[in-house]
């Protein structure tokens, strides 16, 4: 994407589990996330469970259960409704 490139977030596909968290250890750097990221494994089991591509925002209840998720980012997320079930989570 263009914005990646203008972001500077551009890398070849790692090879290696550990090449993988060095570019998102990059991208959480580089686009200021300030926020846990977690990282999928090569199989991209949360990926598929979840649609997480290309990237998404979840709140997750005590039961396990997905109680909010975003639109695929980084322009559908909305911090606002993430801050307001998170909010409903813990009250």
């Amino acid at each position: 994407m263009q914005s990646n490139i203008k972001q500077h977030v551009v890398f070849a596909n790692p090879r290696s589990i550990e090449e993988r968290a060095g570019v998102a250890d990059s991208c959480v750097r580089n686009l200021h996330i300030a926020i846990p990221a977690l990282m999928d494994d090569f199989g991209n089991t949360t990926e598929m469970a979840y649609t997480g591509w290309p990237d998404r925002l979840y709140a997750i209840d005590r039961n396990g259960r997905v109680a909010y998720k975003s639109g695929p980012g980084p322009f559908g997320f909305h911090p606002k409704e993430l801050e307001t079930a998170l909010a409903r989570l813990v009250n």
